[in-house]
């Protein structure tokens, strides 16, 4: 069943046909600035190639659906200097974690250092650690939009029910919507029209997007991954567009409901509370941007139980994250891009996840561009 999906999703004849049909509806005149937020959608763009296929005249500012990329170095730091000293820490967090560089080095750095630092697949994994290791404290270092918020609050959930008082949640889940408005409320903003995200867009449905079409007049496309969905959005997009229409639509329906997912919603909700201002890498504070555990649960918070010191850490000057988020640079027009900053050395936060714009532009194109 997968495969029939992949096939049908990377047809080269409906591929083509699409085509044919946004070059037919393009005039030469029009130009349109699209977002996709997601940075699996960006992987995509540039892995099947769907930018040098598109009219030119169709513009993708990269957006700042990569988690990772997005979570400011102090955070990382603050999660680190707990484990690192109190030696009945455990530091827990997903792969993409590992290479975030803080400002003493990334998870991997501490953990080469000597602090116990684990790679999970799910919080759960963090829970079982701490099942397993009573005499230990296991911190779960939890990312991510809306798309891994149920998890994190599930396990949540579990640890109380199970009584476990070694289980401690530092959460930096984000939320969507809040940061698209912030873009859009940037000076000089220009952005015609969103790609919105699949994944989170499975938990929170369309409707959430509905105030950026309806107070910012800029339609929403909520798109699958593969070639085929994402030219099939641009589509609808454009269609919107020169039509003068500003709606939210989906086109992934295949997973995405209009009211999302209703027990995942129901658990971030038992769970999670907005967070009056949080810090993003490269945005500055959006308000209401981001989850952290409701007071009730403070015996599993460990900004709470390790009465964590907020650590700011000064972005480099060079590194132009926040103009490229926000289209104003493309990747490779930053001063670092390639040079200083590259996959392996990551000093922008767009250069941290293969799902980061710069790194994207980085793997995809580098060996053509001119630096």
């Amino acid at each position: 069943m997968k495969m029939r999906f992949v096939d049908e999703f990377r047809n080269p004849e409906l591929i083509r046909k699409t085509l044919d049909e946004i070059e037919r509806i393009i005039e030469p005149d029009d130009h349109f600035r699209i977002m996709e937020a997601c940075g699996g959608h960006t992987y995509s763009i540039f892995h099947f190639g769907l930018q040098e296929l598109l009219p030119k005249n169709i513009e993708f500012i990269h957006g700042p659906g990569c988690p990772v990329c997005v979570l400011p170095p102090g955070r990382v730091d603050e999660g680190l200097e707990i484990a690192s000293k109190n030696s009945d820490v455990i530091f827990t967090a997903f792969g993409d974690v590992m290479r975030v560089p803080g400002k003493k080095g990334s998870p991997l750095n501490y953990k080469a250092m000597g602090t116990d630092v684990r790679m999970i697949y799910s919080p759960l994994d963090a829970l079982n650690i701490a099942i397993k290791n009573p005499d230990k404290k296991i911190i779960l270092f939890a990312i991510g939009f809306e798309t891994t918020a149920p998890s994190t609050a599930i396990t949540v959930l579990k640890a109380k029910e199970l009584d476990i008082d070694n289980f401690f949640v530092y959460s930096n889940h984000v939320k969507i919507v809040p940061v698209l408005k912030s873009i859009l409320d940037q000076p000089n903003m220009r952005i015609d029209g969103f790609i919105g995200p699949g994944h989170a867009s499975v938990v929170i449905g369309a409707h959430p997007y509905e105030i950026i079409a309806k107070e910012y007049k800029k339609p929403v496309v909520i798109s699958g991954f593969e070639p085929l969905d994402l030219l099939q959005s641009i589509l609808m997009l454009i269609k919107q567009l020169k039509n003068g229409e500003s709606k939210v639509e989906i086109q992934y329906k295949r997973v995405v409901m209009e009211g999302g997912n209703v027990s995942a919603l129901e658990i971030i909700d038992q769970v999670f509370e907005d967070r009056p201002a949080f810090e993003w890498r490269g945005l500055g504070a959006i308000q209401n941007s981001a989850l952290k555990l409701k007071p009730e649960f403070a015996k599993w918070d460990a900004e709470v139980q390790f009465n964590v010191e907020k650590i700011t850490i000064e972005e480099n000057k060079d590194a132009q994250c926040g103009e490229v988020l926000k289209g104003m640079l493309k990747p490779n027009q930053c001063k670092l891009f390639g040079k200083v900053c590259t996959p392996d050395n990551p000093v922008g936060a767009l250069m941290v996840s293969s799902e980061g714009a710069c790194a994207t532009y980085y793997n995809h194109l580098y060996s053509t561009m001119s630096l």
